[in-house]
């Protein structure tokens, strides 16, 4: 059990049973609480809050409650901008809870947790703890960014490919390399390239854009593979460029200059690139397949009509949308859903690709589920060239494996069948 200086200092306890309220309460006071609120339900939570001079560190919600449910008042604290670290506890099943942190997250609030009742000490004492003061989050005021700014930054070599590894999900060596686009302003910082990219396309400058990174991803790459490093690229192609005459010739005459096989060059697309000029799209694949090139389907799931896609366009790899891949060692319908599209894409004779695995659970069951490659936090951020020359030097990918197998437990492969609720995601 965790001491009492080690709790959080105050507590809102939001359930409309007396006794659930009541056990929650003694164990909040056993665990270190100095001071413990109750209300039974969502508008007497909204009331106590709104006449207290400072906010409780921590909200422990039930979900079903008479006058205002535990996803109603949480909709409600964040029409008020109130942003308090929440609990959510119930009896009902674990999808409904994995459900409830899905959308308080989506909606920006910190979910810090979701248990099951009957709570105990066990479970309670973990995410009592205090937490660091949240960032504060950044001027939701647009960046003083424009094309002018984007098209300055492009001439003067502003925009530089930063590299994620994709791992070798069986063995943990490092097969590829993922090259990301990223833009560090001169006064504004880093651009998000959320906010680039479409500005890019918008006001066309997405061509030399692409050509910069390309270049420069395909330059590391040769440096990677003389060093030892026998590393398969995979830079992003926008849709926009699809239907642009000379594309296939920039794209082979820079794979060429660097003296890559072309096997060894994935472009990414994600479905929409199908969704303006058809014929020009299904070209343009065809004839980057038929110089070797690997053609990559990216966000698999997320779109209406990735199933088509596969049908339509000789693709060679197939990469997961991180959605399916985050905690689906906890969560029964992402973990059903990355299970069938890695079936789909072994009998179908593609490369798969999981994205955005952060933690060892995730790549022990995409193992489990014969995932070829995995990239995310779990291995490193996107660093530059320098930086992902220095990781790969430290990398260690037996010890890396072996790790990740011994944090999970050997004696149970199937992790998944029965990991517990860890708190925060």
């Amino acid at each position: 059990m965790e001491g009492p200086a080690r709790a959080v200092p105050s507590v809102l306890i939001v359930d409309d049973s007396v006794v659930q309220r009541n056990h929650c309460a003694e164990l909040c006071r056993a665990l270190g609480v100095g001071r413990v609120l109750e209300a039974k339900d969502g508008l007497e939570a909204l009331e106590l809050l709104k006449g207290l001079p400072h906010p409780p560190d921590l909200l422990i919600v039930d979900l079903e409650m008479p006058a205002m449910d535990g996803p109603e008042l949480i909709g409600r604290l964040r029409e008020r901008k109130v942003n308090i670290p929440i609990l959510v506890v119930s009896a009902r099943e674990r999808a409904i809870l994995n459900s409830m942190r899905d959308f308080g997250q989506a909606l920006g609030m910190l979910i810090v947790g979701t248990l099951q009742k009957p709570l105990t000490a066990a479970l309670l004492g973990p995410l009592l703890k205090p937490r660091a003061p949240a960032r504060r989050p950044r001027s939701a005021e647009p960046l003083p960014i424009d094309a002018q700014a984007l098209r300055s930054a492009l001439q003067r070599g502003e925009i530089a490919a930063h590299f994620e590894p994709q791992i070798d999900v069986r063995t943990g060596e490092v097969r590829g390399i993922e090259a990301l686009a990223r833009w560090h302003h001169q006064t504004c910082g880093w651009v998000p390239p959320s906010e680039f990219i479409p500005l890019a396309e918008r006001h066309a400058l997405i061509h030399e854009l692409t050509l910069q990174v390309m270049r420069q991803a395909m330059l590391q790459a040769a440096v990677w593979n003389r060093m030892g490093y026998p590393l398969s690229i995979s830079i992003n192609l926008s849709p926009t460029l699809l239907g642009r005459p000379g594309l296939l010739d920039d794209i082979t005459g820079l794979q060429e200059a660097q003296g890559l096989v072309p096997g060894r060059v994935t472009l990414e697309v994600t479905e929409t690139a199908l969704l303006g000029d058809l014929a020009a799209a299904l070209g343009f694949f065809t004839r980057l397949r038929l110089r070797g090139f690997g053609l990559s389907l990216d966000d698999f799931g997320t779109g209406f009509s990735s199933m088509e896609q596969l049908a339509r366009i000789p693709f060679t790899e197939l990469k997961i949308d991180r959605v399916f891949v985050h905690r689906a060692h906890e969560r029964e319908k992402p973990r059903v859903l990355l299970s069938s599209a890695l079936q789909m894409a072994g009998e179908l004779g593609l490369t798969s690709v999981a994205e955005g695995v952060e933690h060892p659970e995730e790549w022990c069951l995409l193992e489990d589920f014969g995932c070829a490659r995995a990239q995310g936090w779990l291995f490193t951020k996107a660093l530059p060239a320098l930086e992902f020359t220095q990781w790969l030097d430290a990398y260690r990918p037996r010890t890396l494996a072996a790790c990740a197998r011994q944090m999970v437990g050997e004696k149970s492969r199937c992790v998944y069948n029965a990991a517990p609720e860890r708190g925060a995601a």
